[in-house]
Parts: structure tokens; sequence; C-alpha cells
């Protein structure tokens, strides 16, 4: 880690200089209005948030050798509030890493990468949009890892105009549903209200790494694991375009984990939408069972298309685990096993955030009290 950038990142006091703005002079005098941020603007706030983004992973490497962007400082100051803020996110991210290590996983190198969605200025007030881009490399501990994990995340940055000529910083969030990227702080996501249907319940799956890797007993059907591996892996960035998006309307994560049980040779069942006995998707409309995980659940348990796994890591390929993050016996999120190494680790890829190849040993260390579901499809 060095210093050039956030100090908050060492345990020092963040201090960055203030200079020049780039909002127009005449917006702070002006009434409150909406406008389009010129070119300089937008490099600014992509810099902003490439230098905080690439901190956060940086503190996750087993070597620290990740690039790290610096901060615009010229431009940009973060507020006292915010520098706290990002001050116990690395810490926490340090204490994630520590947690990795013992499960047996590590990063040795990341590549974070930053673009500018949208910026909104309103008088001396400023939204940016955000797409982050992370890969980072797996650590060869045991040899068989995958090479890499990926994921792309939304972020919404709020900017203000200061005395002095300056942006000033003071917040950063989050825009996506589901589990919190690996560099990011645990988020708590919104939980979704049972009503009181007698669909069946799953049992609690255990997190603690088994002796001994479970080998898959397959079920008969006719099922491809592999294919629905290679959809989730081949969609989980680039969504596919003959299905609708549900980021903005609860995550997408159902929806897309029913793309890829699709593509592996589940049938649908036609039916009432909020039939949870019935998992569908047609042109105009789906099933509550499709996009819901808490009726996806219940759907695949009452159809017999899914068993209860005791454990997280006894999945493999093609099989789903789900999360409840507050445990309050909602289920949160949903996400398919789409590798698993030769020692005995799932890793999974999923929508909201997006995300490739993750670990189920980072997933547990990122989330240690959620409640966790498997399921062998």
């Amino acid at each position: 880690m060095t210093s050039t950038i956030l100090r908050s990142a060492v345990g020092t006091v963040l201090t960055v200089a203030a200079v020049a703005v780039c909002l127009p002079a005449s917006s702070a005098a002006a009434a409150p209005r909406t406008t389009a941020a010129d070119q300089a603007t937008t490099q600014t706030f992509s810099r902003t948030a490439d230098a905080l983004l690439t901190q956060r992973t940086a503190a996750l490497l087993d070597n620290r050798s990740g690039r790290i962007a610096e901060l615009p400082r010229k431009q940009v100051r973060l507020s006292a509030r915010l520098a706290r803020a990002e001050d116990a996110g690395v810490s926490s991210l340090r204490a994630r890493k520590k947690r990795l290590a013992g499960l047996g996983e590590a990063y040795t190198a990341a590549d974070t990468r930053v673009t500018v969605d949208s910026t909104r200025l309103t008088g001396r007030h400023a939204t940016v949009e955000v797409t982050e881009s992370t890969t980072l490399t797996y650590k060869k501990i045991r040899g068989d890892e995958p090479a890499t994990t990926g994921f792309k995340a939304r972020h919404e940055m709020d900017f203000t105009a200061v005395p002095g000529g300056t942006w000033e910083l003071t917040g950063i969030r989050s825009r996506d549903e589901g589990p919190g990227a690996i560099n990011a702080p645990t988020l708590r996501a919104a939980t979704v209200a049972d009503d009181g249907n007698t669909m069946p319940s799953a049992p609690r799956a255990g997190i603690s790494r088994p002796s001994r890797p479970s080998p898959r007993k397959q079920l008969t059907g006719g099922l491809d694991y592999a294919a629905m591996a290679a959809y989730s892996e081949k969609y989980w960035r680039n969504y596919n375009p003959e299905y609708r998006k549900f980021n903005a309307a609860g995550g997408d994560c159902t929806n897309f984990l029913s793309q890829a049980l699709k593509a592996g040779g589940w049938k649908t069942e036609g039916g009432s939408a909020s039939d949870y006995r019935k998992w569908w998707y047609d042109a105009s409309y789906q099933s509550d069972s499709w996009v819901g995980a808490n009726e996806w659940s219940w759907y695949a348990l009452n159809s017999k298309r899914v068993t209860s796994l005791s454990n997280v890591y006894q999945m493999d390929v093609g099989d789903v685990m789900q999360m409840d993050f507050d445990g309050d016996g909602s289920k949160d999120h949903s996400m398919m096993t789409t590798y698993r190494s030769s020692y005995g680790v799932p890793y999974l890829t999923y929508h909201s955030t997006n995300t490739y190849r993750k670990s189920v040993a980072s997933i547990i260390a990122s989330y240690p009290d959620s409640v966790y579901y498997a399921y062998r499809t």
C-alpha cells in the first residue's frame, strides 16, 4: 500500500489539497438546475472512484502488488465522515483477507477499472453513477484453483462543491442487490417478505469445511450441468438480451439462476404467476418462482427438482446456494456453482453483484453470520 493516495488506508489521517473545481463558475450562484458534466469534470469523478476502489481491492492482496490509482488531489477531497468510513472499510477488508487465508484462499494480483455511466449536476451538487470491473488472480495454494475471479459492481457517488473551489466527496454506495463485491464492506440486502405460504422450508447448510470432499451423486433426468455452468459464465457480465433484467426490481440473481437451469435442461411449468408450484418465463411475464429467491426455493423443493445438501462444500457444478443475510428466515440471494476444485471448494457465479467464480470460502469470510442453504440440482 502506497502513501500517495487516501492515506486512511494505512491508518494515517487523510488530507487532500483544495484547489480549483471543475464546476462551471456560474453554477454556484445560479438557481439549482440539472445539467450534464463536461469532460474534465467527468474525468475527475472517474479518477476519484478509481482511487477509492483500487485501494479497497489492494487491501485484499497477498502481496499488495495491485495497481493503486491516485486521488486527483487538486480537484477532490473526502468529507471527514467518508474518510472515517473508508478507514473502517479498508480495515474490514484486511480482516477479511486474514479470514480468507484461514480458509486456504488468497489473491496475488488484481485489476480494477472504472467507467462513468452518468453524471447529474444540480446547483453545487453532483450525483455520479459508475461501474467497477475487477479481476482478481487466485494464489495457487493447492494448485487447482481457477485462474481468476471477477465481478462488475455499480456505485453511486455524491459530490458537493465547497468554498475554496474543491469538490468534496460525501458518499459512495452500491447500486446492486445481493452480496457485496469481495472488495466492499459487508452490505445488508433488503429482505423479501414471506407471505405465509406453506411451501417446503429448506434446512440450513453447514459452512465448516469437511475433512473430506463429498462426491456428487448424479440425479436422473438428463440434466446438463456443464451447460448450466457454461451459460452462467457466458452471461455473468454481458446479459443475455433474450431475457428481461430485474436489477432495479429487487435484484437479478434468481432470474439469472433460472436462465442457467433452463439452459441445462429444466423444463418450464405453466400456470398462475403467483402459484409457487409453477415455474415459467415468457415474452411478457414470468412466474414469481422464476425471479424470487424464496419462491424459487419453494418451487424447487416442492417439485423435487432439488434435494437439500447439509454443507455448502458438498456443492458441485450446477448446484445452487442461497443466503439469508440477516437470519430472519427470508432468503435474499441465489447463485450457481460453476466450478469445483479437486480439493473440494465450490466456486459460484451470479448476478447482483455480477460475479464470476467466487469461492464459497470468500463468501463465508465476508458473511460469517449469514444463514446458508445448499441444493443439489
